[in-house]
């Protein structure tokens, strides 16, 4: 609606303006003749305070009976109706009794109140749907606002802090304190992280932890997603290993098809070895090739399967890092600790050596690749390596440490997976990390 005055709005305002300055200066010639036939010795001076005083009289009545019905008792109740929309009723109407400017202030407001209900419908609907979604999820959701308070945590989430109590209202760091020490060492992360935790009951939960902040009544928020994925892994553990076994037969069928036809080809040209020497000792080197590939394969795999437990010795850091640089590149981030590492020196390299490779294949510049190791305050020294190449994508990130997952052509996907069975073995954990501005940070904690 136009907010310029009709034509037939400016006629009433001139109307009502002309009418009542007439009324004014006929009440003021009326006081003055009155005067002056009252008190016909009445002097100028006299005669014009009575015709003022009665023409401020009329002036005041005007105002506060006209101008009162007309517009302020409109305004008051628009005051009263902005009142009741900043209390939260947006249920309340005024009626719309006149055609003039007041009228059409009334009708404004009544339109800005049935926007504002349906905006607020619709939200309130939102509210209901995220949070029946949320109350289905096997997922452990809560939200906190800017002071760490809990305004919302579903079933999962209160199952797994309080068995079942309700924690809105309450810090969430106190609940983090009662948590497993692997949940609150995740929970201090900055972005996604996969991570194991180890309950007293000797059984062991892998979760993925994510955190989304938002805003909400112009107030930061911030919702944590944690999930558990034990289920899921060890239906992709059994996925894994039905891929497993149909690598393995390729591979095998691969290698025996055409050693079997150069078997055969050799048994001929041996029962009549004539002319066929060098065809002869081709197809034995083929056949020698073949096998020698097919050994190195197996014995790749087999590796895994065989890791054996850690010889455990205190190991300088120069003699651990020693053992890989050449390797593959990169810089040290900060100094190394002067106390050795206790461990297993050849495991632990094989560790740096598979981080390492996996960085430089991951398309980051070799300066941007770093290898960091600090003594964390709880304990143990936490071992990093970092790069700036294309990361891992969110289901990327939660099958990485899956065994035969690979996301290259010719990976065998054990590397990572090694490299989590030779840390949990030392004690520790090992954790994948997205960094901000690309890339991924891959830490493991040894004790």
């Amino acid at each position: 609606m136009s907010a310029t005055p009709s034509a037939s709005g400016r006629a009433r305002g001139f109307a009502t303006t002309l009418l009542t300055s007439t009324v004014v200066v006929l009440a003021t010639l009326g006081a003055m003749l009155a005067v002056t036939r009252a008190i016909p010795e009445a002097s100028a001076s006299t005669t014009y305070f009575a015709a003022g005083a009665v023409a401020i009289a009329v002036v005041f009545f005007i105002h506060r009976v006209v101008a009162g019905r007309l517009v302020w008792d409109g305004i008051r109740s628009v005051a009263d109706g902005l009142l009741s929309l900043s209390e939260g009723d947006f249920g309340v109407r005024l009626a719309v009794l006149r055609a003039d400017e007041v009228g059409r202030l009334v009708m404004r407001f009544n339109a800005l109140a049935e926007k504002l209900r349906r905006e607020r419908s619709g939200v309130y609907q939102k509210e209901m749907l995220l949070e029946a979604v949320l109350a289905a999820s096997t997922s452990i959701a809560v939200i906190t606002n800017e002071a760490g308070r809990i305004v919302y945590a579903n079933a999962a989430a209160e199952q797994f802090f309080a068995q079942g109590k309700r924690i809105e209202g309450e810090l969430l760091g106190d609940w983090l304190a009662r948590a497993p020490a692997d949940v609150q060492q995740a929970a201090k992360a900055e972005r996604d992280i996969l991570f194991t935790c180890d309950f007293s009951d000797h059984e062991t939960e892998t979760f993925h932890l994510s955190k989304h902040p938002f805003e909400l009544s112009t107030q930061r928020h911030t919702l944590f997603l944690l999930r558990p994925l034990t289920k899921e892994l060890a239906r992709k553990e059994v996925e894994t290993w039905k891929k497993a076994i149909r690598v393995l037969s390729h591979e095998v069928n691969n290698s025996l098809a055409p050693v079997t036809s150069l078997v055969h080809s050799a048994r001929l040209m041996a029962a009549s070895p004539a002319g066929h020497e060098q065809r002869l000792g081709a197809a034995l080197d083929t056949i020698g090739e073949r096998a020698t590939h097919l050994k190195t394969f197996l014995d790749g795999y087999a590796s895994f399967a065989r890791l054996p437990m850690p010889t455990k010795r205190a190991v300088p850091w120069r003699e651990l890092l020693g053992g890989v640089e050449g390797l593959y590149p990169f810089t040290l981030d900060g100094a190394l600790p002067a106390a050795p590492v206790v461990g297993d020196a050849g495991q632990l390299q094989q560790v740096l050596i598979n981080l390492l490779k996996n960085a430089a294949e991951s398309g980051s510049a070799a300066d941007a690749i770093t290898l960091g190791v600090r003594e964390v305050e709880t304990g143990g020294v936490e071992l990093t390596v970092a790069d700036r190449g294309k990361g891992m994508t969110p289901d990327v990130l939660r099958n990485a440490l899956l065994p035969f997952f690979s996301t290259k052509k010719t990976g065998t996907g054990l590397g990572l997976a090694l490299c989590r069975e030779i840390v949990e073995a030392h004690g520790g954990r090992l954790s994948l990390h997205p960094r901000d501005g690309g890339g991924l940070a891959v830490r493991c904690w040894i004790p």
